[in-house]
């Protein structure tokens, strides 16, 4: 259980400045569409593994190889989307996200410019959007959020965090 949980588990709480007062108001992970490739590239694979006795014996190497290929590349884009999450906390936004590596990207809520909210149409029906932030930092490892559920509600969370901050305005109890 200890390599699977280490490789499921992006543990987003080692990242918080606790003796800041840090607190998690929404951890984001995927919306459900991403995962829609991989499961069509398992059920790719089961087909040619189905299909693995009725092949002549010579040939019989390349359908089921290819079969563990397409299971392997379903079953890593499955992990690096279930551990790319994106946090919104009471003083920055930040994102893990790697299966073999881990990536950081902080961004405190004071830098935070503008988020654009994208909602392409298929995204409107399915309910997910994408996060484009402009910071102060133009280059910055926090640009583009994709695949947000709920994505207004994620936005009129940040603003409201920001706004409680004071960074806008009078600051709100």
């Amino acid at each position: 259980m200890g390599l699977t949980k280490t490789l499921s588990d992006p543990n987003i709480r080692k990242h918080l400045l606790r003796d800041e007062g840090e607190v998690i108001v929404d951890e984001v992970m995927h919306h459900w569409i991403v995962y829609v490739v991989p499961i069509l590239e398992v059920v790719l694979a089961l087909v040619l593994l189905i299909a693995f006795p009725f092949i002549d014996i010579d040939l019989a190497w390349f359908p089921f190889l290819l079969a563990v290929a397409i299971l392997g590349h379903a079953g890593y884009k499955t992990l690096a989307h279930f551990r790319d999450r994106f946090v919104i906390t009471n003083m920055r936004v930040f994102r893990v996200h790697g299966v073999f590596t881990s990536n950081l990207a902080t961004m405190p809520l004071s830098r935070i410019l503008d988020i654009t909210v994208v909602k392409p149409f298929h995204g409107r029906l399915l309910g997910f959007g994408h996060f484009v932030f402009e910071s102060a930092a133009q280059e910055q490892g926090l640009r583009d959020i994709r695949h947000v559920a709920r994505a207004d509600e994620r936005d009129l969370s940040i603003q409201r965090v920001v706004q409680r901050s004071g960074l806008r305005g009078p600051k709100v109890n």
